[in-house]
């Protein structure tokens, strides 16, 4: 691949990744959960996703990869652990999915007969696929006319939200609004916590590590990496704060007789726009609900088929889709892998909200998969690190546990389904593992990584297993739209508690393997 990215470029990825569609609903629903301490939603998102990406950029400075973050799990804690991670990314490619869906419900607006109220329908699913296939074409080719395309596309995405914030502002602002209508926090402090999750915030700022996943394809990676994920970050978070206080201060009072609670809007700031009299708002709005979740289309679609490219060199699928194209330096087998993808998942969903509601927690995962792993190598003889992010003794147990709540806070009705489907990646795993199915010595020579014993491999990843385990047990236990026996906040604290033991577990039977295969080598 060619190192063909800069600092801006990559900081125009992250940020494109992070704003899609959900700077359009998110205010919304984070108002309704919370009230107005949803504005302290998103301070703490930022700051913890800042955390998490503390610890992906070590990672991403030490060993700069093409799709990274499903390498460096199998690296650190092995095969098992590899599969298993590998398969929940594969399936997370529904997140671009969910975005070309919520471009149709969008553009139902001028074209009504492509969406019926839930699902698209036979002729929204048409254009759906046409619109995956020129989001796959223009990926085809070279990554520095990817990058110069998104470029144009994210001036575009900043410059609309600022448009409606100031637009919003100046039609009329109501004083008061942090204190009126129950409070601050009418619905309690827990609520921000609620609302990270179910009030889409979480779904919004998630996409930070976009530029990790290019940086086998950056220019000096370790000093232009930390600072274009950090900056994409800020930037995000600024956005959708100034996004939240300009919708906390313009819906007319006459809304607000039902509390927060009360407030219901199909396309929140294109329909507030219309009732404030801002139809030349309204217009920018409905082109932008199709630009933005586009341009985050865009750069998912470049970034799954570095995680396919990946999956290919972990020996997860075949390895024919590790071809890279000579000329362009695009893994285009990965890409044309992921079309399909996307297509099967746009088929039984159909609806941006079913999708995000089962999808969106797998990529969650890879935080503490990568939590894990820079603790391995930091630990293991030899390991090594950047030494980029100081304090990574600490950082790294906080951010599997912060990875862990993120998970758990999405709620028992999401992940009975989430976590389920990532376990039938097991199924994967001893597939891979028989006799030239290309997932067992050949795989390990092909990749760098030493040929084990079965037994060994499920040795070294049943924390993995485990932990998914727990969390769906947990899940189901607690007060996130679980049955409630194991209540608040003791439910979050047992989450914490019971990640840092499999965390440590964890980074124990890494290292064990990392310095086992060492020795074996010597």
């Amino acid at each position: 691949m060619r190192r063909d990215l800069g600092f801006w470029g990559l900081t125009a990825i992250g940020f494109s990744n992070i704003v899609g569609s959900g700077w359009l609903f998110a205010a919304i629903y984070a108002a309704q959960t919370a009230g107005p301490a949803a504005l302290l939603t998103w301070v703490g998102a930022g700051l913890l996703c800042g955390l998490v990406a503390l610890v992906m950029i070590e990672l991403g400075a030490s060993r700069p990869e093409g799709g990274g973050t499903v390498r460096w799990p199998l690296f650190a804690s092995g095969r098992l652990v590899g599969t298993l991670i590998g398969w929940s990314v594969l399936l997370s490619v529904g997140g671009t999915a969910a975005e070309i869906s919520a471009i149709m419900q969008y553009a139902a607006h001028y074209l009504p007969g492509i969406y019926n109220g839930h699902t698209l329908t036979a002729a929204g699913l048409a254009v759906a696929v046409g619109l995956s296939v020129l989001l796959t074409a223009l990926n085809w080719f070279a990554v520095r006319m990817f990058a110069q395309l998104n470029n144009l596309v994210s001036v575009f995405k900043i410059a609309v939200p600022v448009i409606t914030v100031i637009a919003l502002i100046a039609s009329g602002w109501h004083s008061g609004r942090l204190t009126d209508h129950g409070g601050f926090a009418p619905y309690g402090y827990a609520a921000c916590l609620t609302a990270l999750a179910g009030g889409g915030v979480v779904y919004s700022v998630n996409g930070f590590q976009a530029p990790l996943d290019f940086s086998g394809e950056t220019r000096n990676p370790r000093r232009t990496i930390p600072a274009a994920v950090l900056t994409g970050i800020a930037l995000a978070v600024a956005m959708y704060l100034a996004l939240q206080l300009a919708f906390l201060f313009t819906v007319p009072e006459n809304l607000l007789g039902g509390g927060w609670h009360g407030v219901s809007f199909d396309s929140p700031f294109g329909q507030l726009a219309l009732i404030l009299n801002l139809h030349w708002l309204a217009s920018l709005l409905y082109a932008d609900a199709t630009i933005s979740p586009g341009g985050s289309a865009y750069v998912g679609v470049a970034i799954d088929a570095r995680h396919t490219y990946a999956l290919a060199k972990n020996g997860t699928i075949p390895r024919y889709f590790m071809k890279v194209d000579e000329r362009s330096g695009v893994p285009r087998r990965a890409l044309a892998v992921n079309l399909a993808v996307i297509v099967i998942f746009l088929l039984p969903f159909g609806g941006w909200q079913d999708i995000v509601s089962v999808m969106g927690d797998m990529y969650l995962l890879i935080y503490a998969a990568s939590a894990v792993a820079v603790a391995v190598f930091r630990a293991a003889p030899g390991g090594g690190t950047a030494g980029w992010v100081p304090g990574l003794r600490w950082i790294a147990p906080l951010s599997f546990a912060v990875a862990s709540e993120f998970v758990y806070w999405s709620g028992w009705h999401n992940l009975r389904l989430a976590l389920p489907l990532v376990l039938a990646g097991l199924l994967i795993f001893l597939v891979m593992r028989r006799p030239g199915a290309g997932g067992g010595r050949a795989a390990e020579e092909h990749d760098g990584t030493e040929s084990r014993p079965l037994v060994a491999e499920l040795r070294t990843g049943a924390w993995l297993v485990v932990y998914l385990a727990t969390l769906t047990v947990l899940s189901w236990l607690g007060t996130f739209k679980g049955s409630g026996r194991l209540p608040a906040p003791y439910d979050s604290v047992t989450v914490a508690v019971a990640a840092l033991a499999i965390f440590c577990w964890a980074v124990r039977s890494g290292v064990g393997q990392l310095t086992a295969s060492r020795t074996a080598a010597v």
